[in-house]
């Protein structure tokens, strides 16, 4: 059994209910607060296999945005381009005193989720450090990794302290730009190869593609040093490093959309590379090249869907 939860339960919801949703809304029910998880289908269960063992957390689900009420901490953690598809449920469930942590990639949180808000709701962006895969409706797997990295300050603090028992480690930083760009690093060329080649992280293990990777990388910090952030060529060595401690079987989440016929994330991944560079007249050959193709299979996937 798990020890009684320290911190005093808290009324939470959770918008989307992929892997990140749904090991966020899982841990915040192990660590003894009143969770509602938001869907745009019903769900009778949750089941989250994490480190060994297998969380079925007895959750409110939630389909109508209507029937909700503020709450004091939400978590946005739909894919960024689903941002403005849940307007209703972020005014719903959002208030005066309620502290919304979007749980995105890109990098540009607040200005994505502010003008969805009444006045009053505070915005926490918050970078996700854990890899997991929705393999199949309200069933999720925790691959590795489990941690929220936020910008330091009164809100931080705050999450910390929601989220002390939960087996989340909540990193408030000083120099969030810089975070931000790091993190886009853990995606940028990890999610475009393994999407574009429906392969697992595997196939950056072979030497042209971790050439590939770095090259990819190295192109991306010189635009985020000219957007502001203290990154390089440590930066890229750490990330080659990281890929190759993740399981050989391990995946992406654009890869996982990809198999799963869902749109994909490149705009807020590869996007704000190429955008930028092109802000500041530098060249981005590599990531303009990922971003052409990236958006050829976006445009086919969602023909698929009847979304064009």
């Amino acid at each position: 059994m798990n020890p009684a939860p320290t911190t005093t339960p808290a009324r939470t919801a959770v918008i989307g209910g992929g892997g990140i949703g749904g090991l966020v809304a899982a841990l915040l029910h192990e660590a003894g607060h009143d969770v509602t998880l938001c869907l745009r289908a019903p769900l009778d269960e949750l089941t989250v296999h994490t480190d060994g063992q297998v969380l079925r957390p007895a959750l409110s689900f939630a389909t109508r945005p209507e029937e909700q009420r503020p709450v004091e901490w939400l978590f946005l953690t739909t894919k960024a381009q689903d941002t403005e598809g849940a307007a209703d449920w972020l005014r719903q469930l959002s208030g005066p005193g309620t502290t919304v942590v979007v749980v995105q990639n890109g990098v540009d949180h607040a200005a994505r989720v502010s003008p969805l808000l009444p006045p009053g709701a505070d915005v926490l962006p918050a970078l996700a450090y854990m890899s997991t895969e929705r393999v199949a409706p309200g069933r999720i797997v925790h691959h590795a990794a489990n941690e929220l990295h936020v910008p330091a300050g009164a809100s931080a603090d705050g999450l910390c302290a929601l989220l002390a028992d939960s087996g989340i480690e909540v990193r408030p930083v000083t120099d969030f730009t810089t975070a931000i760009w790091r993190k886009l690093f853990t995606n940028l060329a990890a999610n475009p190869v393994t999407a574009l080649l429906q392969q697992r992280i595997r196939v950056l293990g072979e030497p042209g593609m971790h050439q590939l990777a770095g090259d990819i990388l190295r192109e991306a910090a010189e635009v985020g040093r000219a957007e502001g952030a203290d990154i390089g060529e440590e930066d890229v060595r750490r990330t080659l490093a990281m890929y190759e401690r993740v399981p050989a079987d391990g995946g992406t989440s654009m890869l996982y959309d990809r198999l799963a016929g869902r749109p994909l994330e490149h705009e807020h991944i590869t996007g704000p590379v190429v955008r930028a560079g092109e802000r500041h007249g530098i060249p981005t050959p590599l990531n303009g090249m990922l971003l052409t193709l990236l958006r050829a299979v976006d445009r086919d996937l969602r023909a698929q869907q009847g979304q064009e």
